[in-house]
């Protein structure tokens, strides 16, 4: 094992290793994990039924350590490409502090004892639902849809909504209306804040040659998209009120932060800048997209906690 990085080979990726833990983690994508830690917590809070909290915190580690080896494979599969963004070069394994097959082996283990765990300890249906979410992400977003169609984030965008799925059934056994809905909220709500991303990264992208919408179709067409795909999650977060599934708690929230994304979606569709520099309305959509989901589903649960 050397003490310094090889240049990389004609692959891209670089065969030099100098891991510690801190290389390893980085393969877990934790900022990634921890929007999917808190989704599918707070779809166990407003799931009906009571869990004991050492269970309950059982499943959320088996959710975190999936999501987590779903991000290695994904980092395994995609060292390639990795290599030649500005913003994934420095990842381990373009970088060279890991071989591809330890990558290969942390996630596989990883992922295969996130879902025996959650079902010894939980439920089967639940387990059943991780394991959709990994294949989801590593087989049908990495390997088949992200360098073939500009549509890869519009359908790869379940395997983020799965973990909504596995904390629902989790505590309650089953898969209902409810638990779907979620599912679809989060799944609308990737587009929009994946391609806001997109737009001020897509030279990364074209550079990489993957097929990213901005790519493929152009800024305005994205940024089109863009409100498109929010004008649709807007409703859909509302419906839980309207069918009585969540109080007017929620409701209230849903409304409000949703006139506030669409504003945002709209400053988005408006702006033709094509320097990354002035997509200031793109950067602020992305940023607030997050915290958008996070009060969305921090509304759930004080709905949930309050009223029942």
């Amino acid at each position: 094992m050397s003490n310094s990085a090889t240049a990389p080979e004609a692959s891209g990726v670089p065969t030099t290793l100098m891991a510690d833990w801190r290389d390893y983690f980085a393969l877990l994508k934790p900022r990634v994990m921890t929007l999917v830690i808190f989704t599918a917590a707070c779809a166990m809070v407003a799931a009906p039924g009571a869990m004991h909290p050492f269970l309950a915190f059982t499943g959320i580690l088996c959710v975190a350590v999936a999501a987590g080896a779903a991000g290695a494979l994904n980092q395994w599969y995609e060292a390639d490409i990795d290599a030649l963004m500005k913003r994934t070069a420095k990842r381990p394994l373009p970088a060279g502090k890991l071989e591809p097959a330890q990558a290969l082996a942390f996630g596989v283990i990883l992922g295969t004892g996130s879902v025996v765990v959650m079902g010894l300890a939980l439920n089967w249906v639940a387990a059943f639902w991780l394991a959709v979410s990994i294949l989801f992400y590593v087989v049908v977003y990495t390997a088949w849809l992200k360098r073939r169609t500009p549509q890869n984030i519009v359908i790869g965008g379940a395997a983020g909504a799965f973990p909504v799925i596995c904390g629902w059934a989790a505590v309650s056994g089953d898969t209902p209306l409810m638990a779907w809905i979620l599912f679809a909220i989060i799944f609308l709500w990737t587009p929009p804040h994946f391609w806001a991303l997109a737009l001020f990264i897509e030279a990364d992208y074209a550079k990489a040659g993957v097929p990213m919408l901005p790519v493929t179709h152009g800024l305005s067409e994205t940024r089109r998209q863009i409100l498109l795909y929010s004008l649709l999650l807007v409703p859909v977060t509302v419906a839980p009120s309207l069918l009585g599934l969540a109080g007017w708690a929620y409701g209230g929230t849903a409304i409000t932060m949703g006139v506030m994304f669409i504003w945002m979606a709209v400053k988005v569709a408006r702006n033709t800048a094509d320097a990354p520099a002035q997509m200031l309305p793109e950067k602020q959509l992305f940023k607030f997209s997050l915290l958008y989901l996070a009060f969305l589903f921090g509304a759930l649960v004080s709905d949930r906690l309050l009223l029942g």
